[in-house]
């Protein structure tokens, strides 16, 4: 497997964040032409209507853990670790943003929502661990 097989889950969840910006563009507009809101209410979003607010938090997520995901990726990457089980957490991560990203712009149901983060959390902490061991311990053979 090539080391650049590492790229392709943090390709996927930089889509999703394109995703999520066009989902918050959408509501927004739909907030200010059902009169929900005027275009000035989003120059200091202080009065964020409901629906483009679950968006809006969910964009600032996807700046927050993944952020640690994107370092970490390119960690391996660049010490030669992208392994497959590394890819393959890699992926798992995404998925896991990907099922919280769903959850929270739809129903956002926090009983949902809450463990799904909580596997992405685990997920990129077994990532950081595997660089570590990487690091920390000479190549075998």
């Amino acid at each position: 497997m090539s080391q650049t097989a590492i790229f392709w889950p943090m390709i996927a969840l930089t889509f999703l964040i394109c995703c999520v910006y066009a989902v918050v563009f959408l509501r927004r507009r739909e907030a200010v032409t059902s009169g929900q809101a005027t275009p000035r209410d989003f120059k200091l979003p202080l009065k964020e209507p409901e629906a483009s607010a679950t968006a809006i938090r969910n964009l600032i997520n996807l700046y927050e853990l993944p952020m640690l995901f994107y370092v970490v990726c390119l960690s391996l990457y660049a010490v030669n670790g992208a392994t497959l089980l590394a890819v393959i957490l890699a992926w798992c991560f995404v998925a896991s943003r990907i099922a919280h990203t769903i959850v929270h712009v739809t129903s956002n149901q926090l009983s949902l929502r809450q463990p799904l983060f909580v596997i992405g959390f685990i997920l990129n902490g077994a990532l950081w661990v595997m660089l570590a061991l990487h690091l920390a311990l000479p190549p075998v053979g």
